[in-house]
């Protein structure tokens, strides 16, 4: 559990670097509003963690391991305030974009729309993204790197990030 602790104040602690696809550019966008909570983690801090020798007795720690070795970068974007309209605007700049629908979730009693997307790197995919739009809250989160839909939905159950309980909803599928 101290492991993930330190990986997520390290997390919260990094810079953006500047990328040109569509997600990033979005980020980029609202990364300094004050209406959104960020974090990005770098692909550096991935490759920093997955090069640790760390040896654990705990399997819940030895499993985020597993799947942080295989991840390049993180990030999420969550906000509040008009969550329909910034769920509305992350949708409309995808088209053409390369990315794919997995699985669209909506709820018709609770107003969620939950939505996961890959984009593929030849054979394999090397980003998934998850948007959430709802009454309440608009949520954006992106992992890229070489991605095993399975273990990232294991991973959700370790983020302590709003949003991140979504990505469950990947194993039932």
């Amino acid at each position: 559990m101290r492991l993930i602790a330190l990986a997520a104040g390290l997390m919260m602690s990094l810079g953006l670097q500047a990328q040109s696809d569509a997600i990033a550019q979005y980020f980029n966008k609202y990364m300094n509003d004050d209406r959104f909570t960020v974090v990005f983690v770098s692909p550096k801090m991935f490759d920093m963690v997955s090069k640790m020798d760390l040896h654990t007795d705990d399997p819940q720690a030895q499993a985020t391991l597993d799947i942080i070795k295989d991840l390049e970068g993180l990030r999420i974007l969550t906000t509040e305030v008009t969550p329909r309209k910034f769920f509305q605007e992350a949708k409309a700049m995808l088209p053409g974009k390369g990315y794919e629908v997995l699985m669209t979730v909506r709820d018709n009693k609770s107003g969620d729309n939950v939505e996961f997307l890959v984009k593929e790197a030849g054979d394999r995919i090397h980003e998934l993204l998850l948007l959430v739009g709802s009454s309440d809250e608009f949520v954006m989160l992106s992992f890229t790197g070489n991605i095993d839909l399975k273990k990232i939905g294991e991973l959700s159950k370790v983020l302590n990030v709003e949003g991140a309980e979504h990505l469950e909803k990947l194993e039932d599928q």
